[in-house]
């Protein structure tokens, strides 16, 4: 099934959900988890997200976020994504992850 477009309103907290392909872990040590978090913060303040919570799994994580602006969650996830890629020599796809409006 295809995804369905992503449903913004800037303001409005989004409940943001990134899992592995097939379930593969998406942080293998102590340092990738620094290494989101970090980037985390970093594209947050610079798309001027907010960032109400977070939970960080081995193969999965959970972000209740609020975007100012329409495109903002989507600008935010490539970093980990080349992270990994680089570090683990995997391929990783930064696809859509799964939004719920709550």
């Amino acid at each position: 099934m295809a995804c369905l477009p992503r449903f913004v309103i800037p303001g409005h907290p989004q409940h943001v959900i990134v899992r592995g392909n097939n379930r593969e872990p998406i942080f293998l040590s102590a340092a990738d988890y620094q290494f989101y978090l970090e980037k985390l913060r970093l594209a947050y303040i610079k798309h001027r997200c907010d960032v109400h919570a977070y939970v960080l799994m081995t193969n999965y994580l959970h972000l209740l976020i609020t975007p100012h602006q329409e495109d903002d969650i989507s600008k935010t996830g490539r970093y980990s994504v080349q992270y990994f890629n680089c570090t683990y020599r995997r391929r990783v796809r930064c696809g859509r992850a799964g939004i719920k409006r709550h």
